[in-house]
C-alpha cells in the first residue's frame, strides 16, 4: 500500500476478495479458480472444525469405541461396582458397631463403665385376697 491511502479498517480487511488459483506446473493450465474472502476462510475453518468435533463425539458416544475410553465400563460393571461399594459401606459400618460394642464391654468388665442406676421406686398395688 501507498502512504496516502488510508489504512483499512479489520471488516474491510475481512471481506477483500482475494483469488485463488491452481495451475498445472507443466502446461501452467489453470485447473481450478477459488474466489475467497478472508471471513469465508475464517468461517469456513471453523464449520470444518465443529463437524469434525461433533463427528468424532457421535463415533465415540454410538459406537462400542467408548468401553475402551479408561473409566468407562459396560452397564453390567457399572452396576457390580455401585452393589460392590455399598456391601463395603455396610461391613464398614458393622465393623464400627462391631468395635464399639467390645469396647462397652472391655469398659464393664474393667469396672470403667459408668452405670447410671434407676432408682425410682415403683409402687405395686396389692392383691385383694379373695375368701371363698
Amino acid at each position: 500500500m501507498s502512504e496516502s491511502t488510508p489504512r483499512q479498517s479489520r471488516f474491510k480487511r475481512l471481506t477483500n476478495r482475494y483469488r485463488l488459483v491452481i495451475m498445472n506446473d507443466h502446461t501452467f493450465e489453470e485447473v481450478v479458480v477459488f474466489k475467497l474472502t478472508r471471513l469465508g476462510v475464517y468461517i469456513a475453518s471453523c464449520f470444518v472444525f465443529v463437524m469434525l468435533v461433533g463427528l468424532t463425539t457421535a463415533l465415540i458416544s454410538f459406537t462400542p469405541l467408548k468401553y475402551y475410553i479408561p473409566g468407562y465400563g459396560s452397564q453390567n460393571e457399572r452396576r457390580e461396582l455401585t452393589r460392590l461399594k455399598l456391601r463395603a459401606d455396610e461391613l464398614e459400618r458393622q465393623m464400627k458397631y462391631r468395635e464399639a460394642y467390645w469396647e462397652n464391654v472391655k469398659k464393664v468388665l474393667s469396672g470403667q463403665a459408668e452405670l447410671v442406676l434407676d432408682t425410682a421406686v415403683i409402687s405395686l398395688p396389692e392383691l385383694e385376697e379373695e375368701q371363698d
